[in-house]
Protein backbone atom coordinates (compact mmCIF):
# COMPACT_ATOMS: atom_id res chain seq x y z
CA UNK A 1 0.00 0.00 0.00
CA UNK A 2 3.03 2.44 0.62
CA UNK A 3 4.67 1.93 -2.85
CA UNK A 4 1.27 2.20 -4.22
CA UNK A 5 0.53 5.99 -2.56
CA UNK A 6 4.18 6.96 -3.36
CA UNK A 7 3.56 6.38 -6.16
CA UNK A 8 -0.25 8.57 -7.03
CA UNK A 9 0.95 10.82 -4.73
CA UNK A 10 3.86 12.00 -7.37
CA UNK A 11 1.28 11.12 -10.63
CA UNK A 12 -1.28 13.08 -9.11
CA UNK A 13 0.52 15.92 -6.90
CA UNK A 14 3.71 16.44 -8.79
CA UNK A 15 5.25 16.61 -11.97
CA UNK A 16 7.88 13.92 -12.24
CA UNK A 17 11.96 15.66 -12.58
CA UNK A 18 14.09 12.79 -12.94
CA UNK A 19 13.42 8.84 -13.07
CA UNK A 20 13.31 6.79 -10.45
CA UNK A 21 16.25 6.24 -8.39
CA UNK A 22 17.90 3.16 -8.20
CA UNK A 23 17.10 1.08 -4.52
CA UNK A 24 18.75 -0.27 -2.00
CA UNK A 25 18.32 -3.18 0.14
CA UNK A 26 18.77 -4.82 3.55
CA UNK A 27 17.38 -7.84 5.64
CA UNK A 28 14.87 -6.56 8.62
CA UNK A 29 13.02 -9.28 10.61
CA UNK A 30 13.92 -12.19 7.56
CA UNK A 31 11.95 -9.78 5.02
CA UNK A 32 13.60 -7.39 2.12
CA UNK A 33 13.52 -4.49 3.12
CA UNK A 34 14.03 -1.88 -0.24
CA UNK A 35 13.94 1.64 -0.25
CA UNK A 36 12.83 3.69 -3.16
CA UNK A 37 13.08 6.74 -4.12
CA UNK A 38 11.68 8.71 -6.47
CA UNK A 39 12.54 13.04 -7.57
CA UNK A 40 9.95 15.36 -8.43
CA UNK A 41 8.96 18.87 -8.37
CA UNK A 42 6.26 21.17 -6.26
CA UNK A 43 4.70 24.78 -7.42
CA UNK A 44 5.76 27.26 -5.06
CA UNK A 45 5.02 30.70 -6.20
CA UNK A 46 3.96 31.45 -9.37
CA UNK A 47 7.16 30.11 -11.59
CA UNK A 48 8.96 28.26 -8.85
CA UNK A 49 9.50 25.04 -8.58
CA UNK A 50 10.47 23.27 -5.39
CA UNK A 51 12.46 19.93 -6.40
CA UNK A 52 11.41 17.04 -3.58
CA UNK A 53 12.85 13.07 -3.30
CA UNK A 54 11.05 11.12 -1.13
CA UNK A 55 12.64 8.45 0.22
CA UNK A 56 10.22 5.36 1.44
CA UNK A 57 11.03 1.74 2.71
CA UNK A 58 8.97 -1.28 1.23
CA UNK A 59 8.57 -3.92 2.69
CA UNK A 60 9.84 -5.15 6.57
CA UNK A 61 8.07 -4.59 9.95
CA UNK A 62 8.35 -1.04 10.39
CA UNK A 63 5.30 0.35 11.54
CA UNK A 64 4.06 3.66 9.34
CA UNK A 65 4.85 6.67 11.06
CA UNK A 66 4.24 10.27 10.37
CA UNK A 67 6.12 11.78 7.25
CA UNK A 68 8.65 14.04 7.65
CA UNK A 69 10.03 17.11 5.74
CA UNK A 70 13.75 17.42 5.73
CA UNK A 71 14.64 21.51 5.30
CA UNK A 72 17.83 21.96 4.31
CA UNK A 73 20.54 25.12 5.91
CA UNK A 74 22.34 27.78 3.93
CA UNK A 75 24.93 25.47 2.46
CA UNK A 76 23.99 22.09 0.65
CA UNK A 77 20.83 21.60 -1.01
CA UNK A 78 18.42 18.75 0.86
CA UNK A 79 19.71 15.99 -1.27
CA UNK A 80 23.33 17.04 -0.78
CA UNK A 81 22.76 17.18 2.97
CA UNK A 82 20.46 14.45 3.56
CA UNK A 83 20.63 11.67 1.10
CA UNK A 84 24.37 11.19 0.82
CA UNK A 85 25.17 8.41 -1.67
CA UNK A 86 27.77 6.91 1.02
CA UNK A 87 26.44 4.02 2.70
CA UNK A 88 25.28 4.29 6.32
CA UNK A 89 25.20 8.56 6.02
CA UNK A 90 22.02 9.04 4.38
CA UNK A 91 19.40 10.51 7.34
CA UNK A 92 16.70 10.06 4.98
CA UNK A 93 17.57 6.52 4.33
CA UNK A 94 17.95 5.84 8.06
CA UNK A 95 13.65 7.98 8.81
CA UNK A 96 12.55 5.96 6.24
CA UNK A 97 13.77 2.26 7.46
CA UNK A 98 12.29 3.76 10.83
CA UNK A 99 8.82 3.84 9.14
CA UNK A 100 8.89 7.38 7.54
CA UNK A 101 7.97 8.76 4.09
CA UNK A 102 10.35 10.62 4.28
CA UNK A 103 10.64 14.00 1.22
CA UNK A 104 13.42 16.07 1.44
CA UNK A 105 13.75 19.30 -0.60
CA UNK A 106 15.14 21.94 -1.51
CA UNK A 107 13.91 25.28 -1.26
CA UNK A 108 14.25 27.85 -3.94
CA UNK A 109 18.01 28.61 -5.23
CA UNK A 110 19.12 25.51 -4.02
CA UNK A 111 20.19 22.07 -5.98
CA UNK A 112 17.23 21.17 -8.27
CA UNK A 113 14.83 23.91 -7.18
CA UNK A 114 13.96 26.89 -9.26
CA UNK A 115 16.55 29.44 -9.10
CA UNK A 116 16.00 33.00 -8.94
CA UNK A 117 16.46 35.68 -11.46
CA UNK A 118 18.84 37.65 -8.88
CA UNK A 119 21.18 34.87 -8.92
CA UNK A 120 21.60 35.23 -12.83
CA UNK A 121 23.03 38.74 -12.38
CA UNK A 122 25.89 39.97 -10.75
CA UNK A 123 25.98 39.56 -6.99
CA UNK A 124 26.62 43.51 -6.19
CA UNK A 125 23.42 44.31 -8.51
CA UNK A 126 20.70 43.00 -5.84
CA UNK A 127 19.87 42.68 -2.33
CA UNK A 128 20.53 39.19 -0.52
CA UNK A 129 18.04 36.75 -2.19
CA UNK A 130 15.78 34.20 -0.92
CA UNK A 131 14.52 35.91 2.58
CA UNK A 132 13.02 33.69 5.28
CA UNK A 133 9.40 34.61 3.50
CA UNK A 134 10.26 32.91 0.30
CA UNK A 135 12.03 29.79 1.40
CA UNK A 136 8.86 29.54 4.47
CA UNK A 137 6.64 29.83 1.20
CA UNK A 138 8.45 27.21 -0.29
CA UNK A 139 8.08 24.52 2.93
CA UNK A 140 4.64 25.46 3.09
CA UNK A 141 4.33 23.89 -1.06
CA UNK A 142 5.66 20.97 0.14
CA UNK A 143 3.70 20.41 3.45
CA UNK A 144 0.01 21.29 1.52
CA UNK A 145 1.42 18.30 -1.21
CA UNK A 146 2.22 15.92 1.66
CA UNK A 147 -0.89 16.32 3.42
CA UNK A 148 -3.82 16.38 0.93
CA UNK A 149 -2.12 12.32 0.11
CA UNK A 150 -1.65 11.82 3.96
CA UNK A 151 -4.89 13.29 5.34
CA UNK A 152 -3.15 14.55 7.88
CA UNK A 153 -0.27 16.52 9.93
CA UNK A 154 3.72 15.96 9.04
CA UNK A 155 6.69 16.34 11.27
CA UNK A 156 9.37 18.46 9.87
CA UNK A 157 13.39 18.67 10.74
CA UNK A 158 15.13 21.29 10.21
CA UNK A 159 18.90 22.27 10.12
CA UNK A 160 20.94 25.54 11.21
CA UNK A 161 18.91 28.08 8.95
CA UNK A 162 16.63 25.52 7.72
CA UNK A 163 15.12 24.96 11.56
CA UNK A 164 14.64 28.88 11.94
CA UNK A 165 12.54 28.28 8.71
CA UNK A 166 10.63 25.12 10.15
CA UNK A 167 10.41 27.40 12.99
CA UNK A 168 8.74 30.33 11.43
CA UNK A 169 6.02 27.81 9.58
CA UNK A 170 5.38 25.90 12.28
CA UNK A 171 4.47 29.13 14.71
CA UNK A 172 2.13 30.07 12.29
CA UNK A 173 0.31 26.79 10.84
CA UNK A 174 -0.14 24.59 14.21
CA UNK A 175 -2.66 22.41 12.97
CA UNK A 176 -0.52 21.16 9.78
CA UNK A 177 2.59 20.06 11.91
CA UNK A 178 2.58 17.39 14.65
CA UNK A 179 6.41 17.18 15.88
CA UNK A 180 9.36 19.56 15.04
CA UNK A 181 12.76 19.03 15.46
CA UNK A 182 15.14 21.80 15.41
CA UNK A 183 18.96 21.03 14.91
CA UNK A 184 21.61 23.70 15.55
CA UNK A 185 19.16 26.26 14.94
CA UNK A 186 19.57 30.14 15.68
CA UNK A 187 16.46 31.77 17.52
CA UNK A 188 15.65 35.82 17.81
CA UNK A 189 17.66 36.58 20.97
CA UNK A 190 20.46 38.67 21.55
CA UNK A 191 24.18 37.30 22.20
CA UNK A 192 27.29 36.66 20.61
CA UNK A 193 28.01 35.28 17.71
CA UNK A 194 30.90 34.32 16.08
CA UNK A 195 29.53 35.53 12.59
CA UNK A 196 28.96 38.98 13.68
CA UNK A 197 32.49 40.31 11.93
CA UNK A 198 32.48 39.28 8.40
CA UNK A 199 28.75 39.88 7.87
CA UNK A 200 28.26 43.67 9.50
CA UNK A 201 29.11 46.63 7.70
CA UNK A 202 32.06 48.36 8.78
CA UNK A 203 30.51 51.99 7.83
CA UNK A 204 27.30 51.06 9.43
CA UNK A 205 27.51 48.93 12.92
CA UNK A 206 24.64 47.09 13.51
CA UNK A 207 23.69 46.23 9.74
CA UNK A 208 23.88 43.60 7.70
CA UNK A 209 26.70 44.61 4.69
CA UNK A 210 25.23 45.54 1.76
CA UNK A 211 28.50 45.24 0.03
CA UNK A 212 27.55 41.38 0.16
CA UNK A 213 24.80 41.18 -2.12
CA UNK A 214 22.49 38.51 -3.70
CA UNK A 215 24.41 35.25 -2.94
CA UNK A 216 27.76 34.33 -2.21
CA UNK A 217 29.80 31.56 -4.43
CA UNK A 218 31.36 28.87 -2.40
CA UNK A 219 33.79 25.95 -3.63
CA UNK A 220 34.73 23.00 -2.49
CA UNK A 221 37.06 24.09 0.44
CA UNK A 222 35.16 26.86 1.31
CA UNK A 223 31.99 23.90 1.57
CA UNK A 224 34.47 22.09 4.15
CA UNK A 225 36.10 25.04 6.18
CA UNK A 226 33.62 25.16 8.89
CA UNK A 227 33.25 21.57 9.72
CA UNK A 228 37.02 21.07 9.25
CA UNK A 229 37.48 23.92 11.86
CA UNK A 230 35.00 22.10 14.37
CA UNK A 231 36.74 18.76 14.41
CA UNK A 232 38.88 18.46 17.50
CA UNK A 233 41.41 16.51 15.64
CA UNK A 234 44.64 17.00 13.37
CA UNK A 235 43.18 13.93 11.13
CA UNK A 236 40.19 14.75 10.09
CA UNK A 237 39.14 10.98 8.50
CA UNK A 238 39.16 9.89 11.83
CA UNK A 239 36.23 12.36 12.39
CA UNK A 240 34.91 11.80 9.59
CA UNK A 241 34.50 9.72 6.41
CA UNK A 242 36.19 11.23 3.46
CA UNK A 243 34.16 10.01 0.94
CA UNK A 244 31.12 11.51 2.79
CA UNK A 245 32.89 15.27 3.16
CA UNK A 246 33.50 15.29 -0.59
CA UNK A 247 30.18 13.80 -1.51
CA UNK A 248 28.84 16.91 0.52
CA UNK A 249 31.38 19.48 -0.61
CA UNK A 250 31.00 18.00 -4.45
CA UNK A 251 27.12 17.70 -4.64
CA UNK A 252 26.80 20.74 -3.47
CA UNK A 253 29.26 22.40 -6.30
CA UNK A 254 28.05 20.22 -8.91
CA UNK A 255 24.52 21.33 -8.42
CA UNK A 256 24.96 24.72 -9.62
CA UNK A 257 24.98 24.52 -13.68
CA UNK A 258 27.10 27.86 -14.03
CA UNK A 259 29.91 25.97 -11.39
CA UNK A 260 32.45 25.69 -14.66
CA UNK A 261 32.10 29.06 -15.54
CA UNK A 262 33.94 30.22 -12.00
CA UNK A 263 37.34 29.09 -11.06
CA UNK A 264 37.42 27.25 -8.98
CA UNK A 265 33.67 25.61 -9.59
CA UNK A 266 31.62 26.79 -7.08
CA UNK A 267 27.95 26.66 -6.48
CA UNK A 268 26.04 30.55 -6.34
CA UNK A 269 23.59 30.32 -2.38
CA UNK A 270 21.55 33.23 -1.34
CA UNK A 271 22.80 35.35 1.05
CA UNK A 272 19.35 36.19 2.17
CA UNK A 273 19.72 33.42 5.14
CA UNK A 274 22.94 35.21 5.88
CA UNK A 275 21.16 38.25 6.60
CA UNK A 276 18.40 36.95 8.47
CA UNK A 277 20.46 34.89 10.36
CA UNK A 278 22.58 37.87 11.35
CA UNK A 279 19.33 39.56 12.49
CA UNK A 280 18.11 36.74 14.89
CA UNK A 281 21.50 36.57 16.57
CA UNK A 282 21.05 39.98 17.42
CA UNK A 283 17.70 39.62 18.82
CA UNK A 284 15.28 40.23 15.72
CA UNK A 285 12.25 37.80 15.92
CA UNK A 286 10.70 36.59 12.86
CA UNK A 287 8.56 33.97 14.78
CA UNK A 288 7.91 33.49 18.32
CA UNK A 289 8.14 29.93 20.10
CA UNK A 290 5.28 30.54 22.32
CA UNK A 291 2.91 30.09 18.83
CA UNK A 292 4.26 26.96 18.35
CA UNK A 293 1.71 23.79 19.58
CA UNK A 294 4.25 21.03 17.45
CA UNK A 295 5.83 18.44 20.05
CA UNK A 296 9.43 19.97 19.53
CA UNK A 297 13.04 18.36 19.56
CA UNK A 298 15.56 20.89 20.65
CA UNK A 299 19.01 19.79 19.14
CA UNK A 300 22.28 21.24 19.83
CA UNK A 301 26.05 20.18 19.02
CA UNK A 302 28.35 20.99 22.20
CA UNK A 303 31.36 21.92 19.23
CA UNK A 304 28.49 24.05 16.51
CA UNK A 305 29.79 26.82 15.27
CA UNK A 306 26.27 28.53 14.16
CA UNK A 307 24.09 28.38 16.80
CA UNK A 308 24.22 29.37 20.95
CA UNK A 309 23.06 28.24 23.95
CA UNK A 310 21.54 31.38 24.53
CA UNK A 311 19.27 30.36 21.53
CA UNK A 312 18.56 26.67 23.10
CA UNK A 313 17.51 28.58 26.42
CA UNK A 314 15.30 31.12 24.97
CA UNK A 315 13.67 28.34 23.02
CA UNK A 316 13.03 26.19 26.07
CA UNK A 317 11.47 29.28 27.96
CA UNK A 318 9.12 30.11 25.30
CA UNK A 319 8.10 27.09 24.08
CA UNK A 320 4.89 26.98 26.11
CA UNK A 321 2.20 25.98 24.24
CA UNK A 322 4.06 22.99 22.42
CA UNK A 323 2.83 20.02 23.13
CA UNK A 324 5.88 18.71 24.23
CA UNK A 325 9.47 19.84 24.63
CA UNK A 326 12.68 17.79 24.72
CA UNK A 327 16.25 18.91 24.45
CA UNK A 328 19.34 17.13 23.64
CA UNK A 329 23.07 18.27 23.80
CA UNK A 330 25.59 16.35 22.05
CA UNK A 331 28.84 16.42 23.60
CA UNK A 332 31.80 16.64 21.17
CA UNK A 333 29.12 16.92 18.12
CA UNK A 334 30.01 19.53 15.53
CA UNK A 335 27.13 21.20 12.99
CA UNK A 336 27.33 18.19 10.56
CA UNK A 337 26.53 15.74 13.25
CA UNK A 338 24.66 14.03 10.85
CA UNK A 339 27.31 13.29 8.43
CA UNK A 340 30.44 12.57 11.54
CA UNK A 341 30.98 9.02 12.12
CA UNK A 342 28.18 7.06 14.21
CA UNK A 343 30.85 7.32 17.02
CA UNK A 344 31.48 11.10 16.74
CA UNK A 345 27.63 11.54 17.50
CA UNK A 346 25.75 10.56 14.45
CA UNK A 347 24.77 7.22 16.20
CA UNK A 348 22.73 9.23 19.34
CA UNK A 349 21.40 11.81 17.13
CA UNK A 350 19.82 9.51 14.74
CA UNK A 351 18.66 7.44 17.70
CA UNK A 352 16.92 10.18 19.50
CA UNK A 353 15.35 11.88 16.40
CA UNK A 354 13.51 8.26 15.75
CA UNK A 355 12.67 7.93 19.17
CA UNK A 356 11.02 11.58 19.69
CA UNK A 357 9.10 11.01 15.98
CA UNK A 358 7.88 7.77 16.91
CA UNK A 359 5.79 9.39 20.00
CA UNK A 360 2.36 10.08 19.32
Amino acid sequence: MRSAAFAAFFLVCCAPAHPPATHAEHRADDRVMRIERRDATVESDPGIRIAVREVVAVGGSAPRRVPVILVHGLGGGGVTSFDSPVAGYSLAEDLARAGHAVIVLDVRGWERSTRPPALEAPAAVNPPAVPSEEAVRDIGAVVASVRAREHGPVALFGWATGGHWVGMYAATHPDAVSHIVLLNTIYGTPGAWPMRAMLEDSDRPGEFARSLGAYNARDTRSMLRSWDAAIPAADKTSWRDPQVAEAYASGAVASDPTSSQRTPPSVRLPNGPLRDSYLLAGGTKFWRAGDIRSATLLVRSELDHWSRPEDVAALQRELGHARRVETRMLPQATHFVFLDRPEHGRREFVDAVEKFLAQP
